[in-house]
């Protein structure tokens, strides 16, 4: 929308609704937006407004509502079911004299049903009509729509598919029977007033939940509904409204036109022209595009408002207001609009004054902010956790960061004004005159010596702000801003500090200096950019960066492009380690969770409630008090025994010399730190910590690591093959049939097929190639040390056969026996299938396989079970103290 208004200079424009904006004439439009004249009847202040205002948004702040109120009715579902007694509890507390009560209150209760079922509805609808407002008035009856299907959906679900708990904790009892409570009407009204606008704007909403409330706390007393069908009934109603909003959108309440317009005068300017900078860039590229010719610009529709805000006609002679092309935009505004999730705009005066840039924050869009940030602090340590909740807060943090950033010395654009109106807070700023973003600059402006001048002059910016306290936190190439004054000298400027923070701390300094680094290596390469680094920043600080070149440290822009440019944080790692051969560039956890940690959880739980609630631990405590406890104490010992075989293969395979009783405690401390890693997984770190802390470098401790997995899984594959072709006799294993060979035969046809294609030959090597360059130079060192090599391998014989003696003793506990041979195919199949499943110790999956194979096997069930639980508690659950005091011991003397 594009518009032109005449104000008087002293005074303010009327402030308009978003109701008035929409019913302005569509398209683009030249507003004039009324004020004083001169005496000669000439506009003395025109405001010519080049904007597409946004009749109707999608607020971020739906779709949060929407999941929060998902997210309830499983609590409450679950709660139901978990803490009924209590909730039951509660609702017999007050319906104690329910029956009184309900031929007390029979006129109120009879009298409310009747207000909340007819009168609440249609008051709502009427105020909705009366202001005109026809689509709310849709939307909100199909909001009471939705919510009155997912009511009786939610309802008709639980009732067929729900447990007796769960539908026992939603019913109430009456005429002598339960009967399932979830009130559809609820569920419907609470869609309607959610739709219908909020509380503070709209009388009758207010009313008709305060009436809700009070009907829904009537019928509960009296017994008519349960607690937590109330519950669920409102939040499926706040659901339904919610996903109504969110998909039709809702009126917009940001400042444009002349709420616009009058949020610049306050904030001190008296403009001409305000030009939105996306619009501007369209034009531009209309313009390139027609190279051949002039664009084709539709007649831009005229409208005037006088100062009550009434279409006028518009001045003939507007024209002459405006300031000369004030739809010029240049590279700086286009970065700034890039930078951030705001609205962008081109101040003109019209006085002689140079150009502003105007940074309009709205409402509607600070939800998603702030979720942003709060996530981004949960999930990342060092970081500040607080956020601005409401618009009013985060215009004053943009504001505070951005004076202090100034007054830090830093090159930033300067905060000139503010100002308010609508749903908005504008920011009227210094305009960076001829600057262009680090991602528009031409690569010759990097090369040579001017291209390291450029570079020095954005750590020495960053610098400036340290050392006031202050840090960034999105270093992205659209907040560093480079221009050349006369002389070819360039000057850099730091923008966007709204993700900033003052008086920060260590970790978010070091943050900053990865995030620049990894930003100037995307435009003249990781030496380069790490040269330009050394020779800004003392050794301490260079050093530091090593462990905090990860991805998850860059914001997303960065972090995007660093996944496309392959490698640039190893080519980075190795350049500093050239630089700093004592530097550590092992990748430092600052990272909270991760969507492994999260899934590893989800699966945690999910393990622990099947095992929970299949399972009878008082059968099982029973049995294993009648086990025998010196075949229970052997099986103990022989798992204990697993500690030392790893240790041996640890040691052989070290390219340093490892004490062998270092190395045991190592994997004792494995123990314990798989009670939080997959299987397999703690280990290999620990043993990874080891080696580097002992002087080896990363890529050899990558190596010997690798190459001892490596080892595990061939010991323990050629230990499968050798069982089972020596099999003669036993319950489990059998020569498979004449059928089951054949297709074994046929998929491997089916796989040797495949991979002669080009494409899935590569796939499969690209996989396969980094593990065996990592560990063929040192099983190439390990085949000239026969010896060495031997010991690895035995090592890890006695690791398996000591697992494998420690549950054949299980079994021994309990008076069963099985062949030899069969007991250890059990194992080392169900212990592989198992450990699959990415949970701790391969909680859960390792379980599952042993009882079915031990099944299979023909023993039963009840004692495949016992058996198996007593041996994960010999070679798990007890193994965690003592991992626990190994891992204690380790850290005071310092080889973890």
């Amino acid at each position: 929308m594009s518009g032109a208004s005449t104000a008087g200079p002293a005074q303010d424009p009327p402030h308009r609704s978003p109701a008035g904006d929409a019913a302005t004439p569509t398209g683009p439009l030249r507003a004039l937006l009324g004020g004083d004249t001169s005496d000669q009847g000439t506009p003395t202040d025109l405001v010519r407004v080049v904007d597409t205002p946004e009749a109707r948004v999608r607020h971020p702040s739906d779709m949060l509502g929407m999941v929060v109120s998902a997210l309830g009715v499983a609590l409450v579902l679950v709660l139901s079911v978990v803490a009924h007694a209590t909730t039951e509890g509660v609702t017999q507390d007050v319906r104690t004299f329910s029956s009184l009560l309900a031929r007390i209150l029979f006129i109120p209760v009879a009298l409310l049903e009747g207000l909340i079922t007819l009168f609440v509805p249609a008051a709502v609808l009427i105020e909705l009509g009366w202001r005109r407002l026809g689509r709310q008035v849709v939307e909100s009856i199909c909001a009471a729509a939705l919510g009155l299907v997912l009511g009786v959906v939610t309802a008709l679900t639980i009732s067929r598919f729900g447990s007796d708990e769960l539908v026992r904790g939603l019913s109430v009892f009456t005429d002598g029977a339960w009967q399932l409570t979830i009130p559809g009407y609820v569920a419907a009204i609470a869609g309607l007033l959610t739709t219908a606008g909020p509380r503070t704007r709209r009388r009758t909403v207010r009313w008709s939940w305060n009436v809700l409330y009070l009907a829904l706390f009537i019928v509960l007393i009296t017994g008519q509904v349960s607690l937590p069908g109330v519950l669920v009934a409102l939040l499926l109603g706040r659901l339904a409204g919610q996903a109504v909003q969110y998909v039709s959108g809702v009126r917009s309440e940001r400042a444009y036109g002349a709420d616009l317009v009058g949020a610049v005068r306050r904030a001190g300017f008296h403009p001409t022209a305000l030009v939105r900078v996306r619009d501007v860039s369209a034009v531009v590229d209309d313009a390139e595009a027609h190279a051949d010719g002039p664009p084709a610009v539709p007649e831009d529709p005229v409208a005037s408002y006088d100062a009550d805000g009434d279409v006028v006609d518009a001045p003939e002679d507007e024209e002459h207001t405006l300031p000369p092309d004030p739809t010029t935009a240049d590279a700086a505004a286009v970065a700034l609009t890039r930078s951030g999730d705001n609205r962008v705009y081109a101040l003109f005066t019209g006085d002689g004054e140079p150009r502003r840039d105007v940074v309009v924050l709205d409402g509607d869009r600070q939800v998603l902010t702030t979720v942003q940030r709060l996530w981004r602090a949960l999930r990342l340590r060092g970081l500040e956790g607080r956020a601005a909740i409401s618009l009013r807060a985060a215009a004053e943090r943009t504001a505070l960061l951005a004076y202090a950033a100034q007054a830090a010395g830093v090159r930033t654009p300067r905060l000139e004004g503010i100002g308010v109106a609508a749903d908005s807070v504008v920011l009227v700023q210094e305009h960076a005159r001829g600057a262009v973003s680090l991602r528009d600059l031409e690569p010759d402006d990097l090369d040579g010596p001017r291209g390291d001048a450029v570079l020095a002059q954005a750590w020495e910016q960053l610098r400036r702000a340290h050392d006031a306290g202050l840090t960034h936190h999105a270093l992205t190439p659209d907040v560093v801003l480079v221009h050349r004054d006369l002389s070819g000298a360039p000057h850099v400027w730091l923008t966007g500090w709204e993700q900033g923070e003052i008086a920060s701390g260590t970790l978010s300094r070091r943050l900053d200096l990865t995030q620049m680094l990894a930003l100037l290596a995307l435009r003249v390469g990781a030496r380069r950019a790490l040269a330009s680094a050394v020779r800004a920043l003392p050794d301490e600080d260079i050093a530091a960066i090593g462990p905090l070149l990860q991805s998850i440290a860059l914001p997303s822009p960065t972090r995007e492009e660093v996944r496309r440019t392959k490698g640039l944080l190893d080519e980075l790692r190795e350049a500093l380690v050239e630089r700093l051969p004592q530097a550590d560039v092992q990748p430092q956890n600052i990272t909270r969770f991760g969507a492994r940690t999260v899934i590893t959880l989800a699966l945690t739980i999910v393990a622990v409630t099947v095992i929970v609630t299949t399972l009878n631990f008082e059968e099982i405590a029973s049995a294993i008090t009648e086990a025998n406890p010196w075949w229970v104490a052997a099986s103990f010992l022989l798992g204990a025994l697993t500690w030392f075989g790893a240790a041996l293969t640890f040691s052989a395979f070290s390219p340093e010399k490892l004490p062998l009783w270092r190395a045991t405690l190592t994997q004792m401390a494995g123990s314990f730190v798989a009670l939080a890693a997959p299987a397999g997984i703690g280990p290999a770190a620990l043993n990874l910590r080891m080696l580097t802390r002992r002087g080896v470098s990363t890529p050899m401790a990558v190596a010997t690591v690798a190459l001892v997995q490596l080892s595990q899984f061939v010991v323990t594959v050629l230990l499968l093959v050798v069982l089972s072709v020596s099999t003669q006799s036993g319950g489990l294993i059998d020569l498979p049939s004449t059928t089951v060979l054949l297709a074994i035969a046929g998929v491997a046809i089916a796989v040797v097929a495949i991979l002669l294609v080009p494409s899935v030959r590569r796939w499969a090597w690209e996989k396969a190639r980094p593990t065996l360059e990592q560990v063929w130079p040192r099983l190439s060192a390990m085949l000239g040390q026969p010896t060495r090599l031997a010991l690895g391998l035995g090592g890890n014989v006695i690791m398996t056969l000591g697992y494998v003696l420690a549950f054949d003793f299980a079994l021994a506990a309990f008076g069963q026996s099985l062949n030899l041979i069969d007991v250890a195919v059990i194992y080392l199949v169900g212990n592989s299938v198992g450990a699959m499943v990415p949970t701790p110790g391969g909680l859960g999956g390792v379980e599952g396989a042993l009882i079915a194979g031990l099944t299979a096997a023909g023993i039963p069930a009840s004692l495949a079970v016992t058996v198996t639980m007593l041996y994960r508690v010999v070679t798990y659950w007890a193994r965690v103290p003592i991992g626990w005091v190994a891992m204690k011991r380790l850290e005071k003397t310092g080889d973890l």
